[in-house]
């Protein structure tokens, strides 16, 4: 793939527009704990309109936590997303299906907390509506689950990035011939899908389907296809 565009594909995804002509959706990002932190990074990272995932630790008050000091900080996951592909209520209803937050990781304390902390009054007040709509539905989850004032992300160290996709050395090895340092892999939406089929949450039919319809020139996108096919998982 030439110099020129290997930035392409996350930058034009990171400002794609709408459907509708002329006009632009902002992005929206969620923050949610729902335990070690690897696995919901692969969960919601292999969905279409979620551009960029990141693990890391929020919800407390400890300055420059890491994995070994989190002082009080939980767990989570940053998730960029288009809202006009994929809603911040479906991002919710896929949050409390898929953990138990009275009983995470049989760990009773901060480290591994159902745990949701919305960046704006909208999100909050998604929150509250899912919660209803599940609670009459008989679902005691969302009483399970802790929501406080978002205050500050901190991404986690780089081995906890995609850490099922970094489990496999070819698949990097093959990633880096096309972004310029790891920094930028590990933010790309490729790699968030890739993570996600590394820990078998899409597959690649999937992946390949989906960047055919991104914004790239058509020849890119048939080299990134091929790229794509030639890992060895």
């Amino acid at each position: 793939m030439p110099e020129t565009s290997r930035h392409f594909q996350l930058d034009q995804l990171e400002k794609r527009q709408s459907a509708k002509p002329g006009s632009e959706v902002p992005l929206e990002t969620a923050v949610f704990g729902m335990g070690c932190f690897w696995s919901p990074e692969a969960l919601f990272g292999q969905l279409p309109g979620v551009v960029r995932t990141r693990t890391g630790y929020a919800g407390g008050t400890a300055e420059a936590p890491t994995y070994h000091q989190m002082g009080d900080h939980t767990e989570s996951v940053e998730i960029r997303f288009d809202p006009s592909v994929i809603t911040y209520d479906q991002l919710l209803n896929l949050f409390w299906d898929h953990h138990n937050p009275v009983n995470i990781n049989d760990y009773k304390g901060r480290q591994y907390l159902s745990l949701l902390l919305p960046r704006s009054e909208r999100q909050r007040e998604a929150i509250s509506r899912v919660a209803q709509e599940r609670k009459a539905r008989g679902d005691s989850r969302p009483e399970g689950t802790e929501v406080a004032a978002f205050k500050v992300f901190y991404p986690a160290e780089e081995r906890h990035q995609k850490y099922y996709l970094a489990r496999f050395p070819d698949a990097l090895d093959k990633l880096r011939t096309v972004y310029p340092s790891m920094e930028a892999l590990l933010d790309s939406t490729l790699s968030a899908r890739l993570n996600g089929l590394a820990k078998g949450y899409t597959n690649l039919e999937r992946i390949v389907s989906e960047v055919r319809e991104w914004r790239l020139p058509a020849a890119e996108r048939e080299q990134l296809i091929a790229l794509i096919r030639s890992i060895r998982w």
